[in-house]
């Protein structure tokens, strides 16, 4: 792997990770585009980068990580329990489902569940004037979907079906962002807030495949150019660290119709490429 190669790789790793477009998607398609097999030195590289990944969300978020915030931990592990128990049980049959066509067509499966989510969504709260009396007197009606705005208040009932829409994240091309994401706004968290809890959860998700992939891979990075794996890694920590900042300063303005319709066309490009 050339300097080039580990710093396009790092680059698609941190932009990729923490959107709800599916990052493991993206790396395959890049590193295709790049010319690179998917040995184990390149999955060893792979697992470098998403390490990079994890300490961009420590760094965005070192705040939490303090004692005050015990109960919105034991919820994010709560959530990681189902993807957790049925990545280590079906394991052999996950890996069995990784190939192109089956990342392309989640891409767009994918895009077209954001969009009749936000087709139903309601997170601002809307105020219906019912009756006006004497005085200007007003009798109105208020009506508010997202019940969460705060990623500290969700309930441990919430927390867990965030957990178990993660599971779907375990088909190639669905995205661990987007499902969370999507599980979360079912469950009646605000856009913000949903994205900062897929944030949060990524950590013991991203900690648990990566020191799998770590353990099974050790003996590759030896052979690791030390360079390129610098490279790598710090391009992936960037550009990471920028994108979570910048998608919640995106989701406090638009919905995630953008990424629906991304979704789908970038599936539908690769089924007319392979």
């Amino acid at each position: 792997m050339d300097i080039l190669q580990a710093l396009v790789l790092g680059l698609v790793e941190g932009i990729t990770e923490f959107l709800p477009i599916s990052s493991t998607g993206h790396l395959i398609i890049a590193s295709q585009w790049l010319g690179m097999d998917q040995n184990a030195e390149n999955k060893a590289f792979e697992v470098i980068i998403q390490l990079a990944a994890i300490l961009a969300v420590t760094a965005n978020y070192a705040d939490k990580f303090t004692f005050r915030h015990v109960e919105l931990w034991k919820k994010v592990i709560l959530a990681f329990i189902p993807v957790g128990a049925v990545g280590f049980l079906f394991s052999k049959q996950i890996k069995a489902l990784f190939s192109p066509e089956i990342v392309a067509i989640m891409f767009i499966v994918g895009g077209i569940v954001f969009l009749i989510v936000e087709r139903f969504y309601k997170e601002e709260r809307a105020t219906v004037t019912l009756a006006e009396l004497p005085q200007g007197l007003l009798i109105t009606y208020k009506e508010e979907r997202a019940t969460v705005t705060d990623v500290e208040n969700l309930s441990y009932k919430q927390a867990l079906w965030i957990g178990i829409a993660q599971v779907f994240a375990l088909i190639p091309g669905t995205s661990r962002a987007g499902s969370t994401i999507i599980g979360a706004m079912l469950v009646g968290l605000s856009r913000k807030a949903s994205a900062e809890f897929s944030f949060l959860l990524a950590l013991p998700v991203m900690l648990a495949a990566s020191g799998y992939d770590l353990l099974k891979h050790y003996h590759e990075f030896a052979g690791e150019s030390f360079m390129p794996l610098i490279v790598g890694f710090i391009v992936a920590f960037i550009s990471a660290y920028i994108a979570m900042r910048l998608f919640i300063r995106f989701l406090a303005h638009f919905t995630f119709v953008a990424f629906g319709i991304y979704r789908i066309l970038f599936g539908a490009l690769l089924l007319l490429v392979m």
